[in-house]
């Protein structure tokens, strides 16, 4: 494996800049990563020089997120709708005629709205620790759930808890087997982005359109048995929002999907990237041209 170079670069989608890392070789068959919340591309840092020696490797920073824009909530309808509408047109300027996804987190459903609306482009899934299923969502969604039914500065304290330092530092560490292997760099990153002023509001904004993403499921779960898209599932099965049955769930509908559980947490990358990166590159090497 030779380490390539990862480019930074940015491209104008209406009138907003996306931020975007991007590495190798773009004649290769191309990986576009989707990050998670709270985070950024920063997470995929790792697979992009360890995957772009074989393949052409794109990991995008959503509006509000990392080093993309970041419009107030004033001028900028923050939902899974709206955001995976602007990726979209991320993806359509690039002009890539296919290619795989990998999703986790808040890049699930940013990621099958785009594939659902595109179904011929999406060479293949991968997916870490991306929800699609109602037996995917923990008991730790029971204050989301009453913020959903009821917005109000009380139901909003638990979704801004999540913004703190100590709170996302938690959702790092939770369940990792050895908290000393990641890099207080992720959480340190984040919470400055997430810190500026004006943030909290959009991510509550978001938090509360998470509900959209779960009246879409039984729609993504056809897309999957219509299409029967490659799939490799690397879960981290200690994740305190997303358990390990919401992985086995896609095992249902996907016929041949490929799946590995991971002793750790939510950010699986962050203690098992070296053995996910070889998981990816062995999944690829098997998957034709086009489909």
């Amino acid at each position: 494996m030779a380490y390539q170079r990862t480019f930074y670069k940015y491209l104008l989608v209406g009138d907003l800049n996306i931020f975007y890392r991007e590495a190798g070789d773009p004649s290769r068959p191309t990986i576009v990563m989707l990050h998670g919340f709270p985070t950024s591309s920063h997470m995929y840092r790792r697979l992009l020089l360890e995957l772009s020696d074989e393949f052409h490797v794109i990991a995008p920073d959503y509006p509000g997120f990392g080093n993309s824009d970041f419009p107030s909530a004033d001028n900028f309808q923050y939902t899974f709708a709206n955001i995976s509408k602007v990726m979209d047109q991320f993806l359509e300027s690039l002009k890539f005629p296919s290619y795989t996804l990998m999703i986790q987190d808040y890049g699930a459903p940013i990621g099958f709205r785009i594939a659902t609306a595109h179904p011929e482009r999406v060479n293949a899934l991968i997916v870490q620790n991306g929800n699609a299923y109602e037996e995917g969502l923990s008991d730790g969604f029971a204050e989301s759930r009453k913020f959903w039914q009821n917005r109000t500065p009380e139901t909003e304290q638990p979704m801004r808890a999540m913004f703190t330092l100590e709170g996302i530092r938690w959702q790092y560490t939770f369940g990792a087997k050895n908290p000393e292997n990641i890099s207080p760099d992720t959480w340190d990153l984040d919470y400055a982005k997430i810190s500026r002023a004006g943030n909290h509001e959009a991510q509550l904004d978001l938090l509360h359109d998470y509900q959209t993403n779960i009246e879409l499921y039984p729609e993504w779960q056809q897309y999957l048995r219509n299409n029967q898209p490659p799939m490799l599932i690397t879960w981290g099965i200690k994740d305190p929002f997303f358990p390990e049955p919401g992985a086995k769930a896609y095992l249902k509908d996907v016929k041949n999907a490929e799946y590995h559980a991971y002793n750790t947490g939510h950010f699986a990358l962050e203690e098992e990237g070296v053995d996910i990166s070889e998981k990816i590159r062995s999944f690829m090497q098997r998957l034709p041209e086009s489909r």
